[in-house]
């Protein structure tokens, strides 16, 4: 690691990276080329393959994730990027023969673990459907988040003083962060009756009760109005601000170019760019990728965005969406 990209001292300090300028200059000498290596990765993933008969869903060579940052993944509809999330979380697995997949978290291998195991290492994620537990109230679906509770154990839960104090603590930090949500009054409200926005906030908020080191948020602004829209992306940048590293699928090109640190961007399976957003949205392979090769279009334009590849885009996943939500009813 070359002195210029190193971590400050102060930035280590505090865990999250606040100052625009310092992220900035945490990434300036990464190299914008698909797997390229960065100064502090979190998150590093190697020779990854997921098949569905003669169909190869993902191919990642390499992918290193910087901590401390916002970063964005982007493709068109199946790119593969939920099948990625899927894969890295375990709740999925890769496909056997071929190359030999191995990634890691904060250092410790996660090849073959359980989605349970990867949480409690500190990679938490959410769904492109919400995972609310329907008939349970806000608050009990809160309290489900937190970690190695102790009333949880057969032998203890029979003896409340073995667990009344940190039950209390855990309803306290449920309260203070649905609080901070803005969905304290819908504490004893089921789950079920909340709104779409509201869910993927429960949703995000539940995911804090286990204080993650990175929280991976699949589509987080999918169905949601644009009332809480803004004011999800505040919670994601302070997120990112308080220490908490932050990889989000979205097709908003908006959002990503509006939060994101740096985008990574796959393809047919493959991570075919990396970069700022800027940089990103004008880089040919991703032009194809959304729009078709040759197309002679920059996706950096604010007037393309909104006229053309946007709209080409959100009809896309619109589409995917109102399929996915009648699969899901059925």
């Amino acid at each position: 690691m070359s002195e210029s990209l190193a971590p400050t001292t102060t930035t280590a300090a505090r865990g999250g990276m606040a100052d625009p300028a310092e992220r900035q200059r945490l990434m300036s000498g990464v190299d914008e080329e698909p797997g390229s290596a960065k100064p502090d990765a979190i998150l590093k993933v190697d020779n990854i393959v997921r098949q569905f008969g003669g169909i190869t869903a993902v191919d990642v060579g390499h992918l290193e994730v910087q901590r401390g940052l916002i970063t964005a993944l982007i493709g068109p509809n199946g790119a593969g990027k939920t099948t990625f999330f899927n894969l890295i979380t375990g709740f999925d697995r890769p496909t056997t023969a071929g190359k030999g997949a191995h990634w890691s978290f904060d250092g410790a291998t996660l090849d073959r673990t359980s989605a349970s195991r990867v949480a409690k290492s500190g990679m938490v994620r959410t769904f492109q459907l919400t995972k609310a537990l329907s008939r349970m109230t806000v608050m009990d679906n809160m309290m489900l988040g937190a970690q190695n509770q102790e009333g949880e154990k057969l032998a203890k839960s029979l003896f409340r003083p073995f667990w009344g104090n940190q039950e209390k603590q855990v309803e306290e930090k449920a309260v203070s962060l649905l609080e901070r949500f803005k969905l304290l009054e819908k504490r004893t409200d089921y789950a079920g009756s909340l709104s779409g926005g509201q869910r993927k906030l429960l949703e995000m908020a539940r995911a804090l009760m286990s204080d993650p080191k990175m929280i991976m948020l699949d589509e987080p602004m999918a169905g949601v109005n644009p009332a809480l829209t803004q004011s999800l992306l505040g919670h994601i940048q302070s997120l990112r601000d308080e220490g908490t590293t932050v990889l989000f699928v979205e097709h908003d090109m908006h959002v990503v170019r509006h939060i994101s640190d740096w985008v990574v961007v796959m393809a047919e399976g493959r991570i075919v760019a990396e970069g700022p957003a800027d940089t990103v949205m004008s880089n040919q392979a991703v032009i194809d990728a959304y729009l078709g090769a040759h197309h002679d279009t920059d996706l950096g334009s604010d007037e393309v965005l909104s006229e053309e590849s946007l709209t080409q885009i959100e009809q896309e996943v619109a589409a995917e969406q109102a399929h996915r939500e009648e699969e899901h009813r059925s």
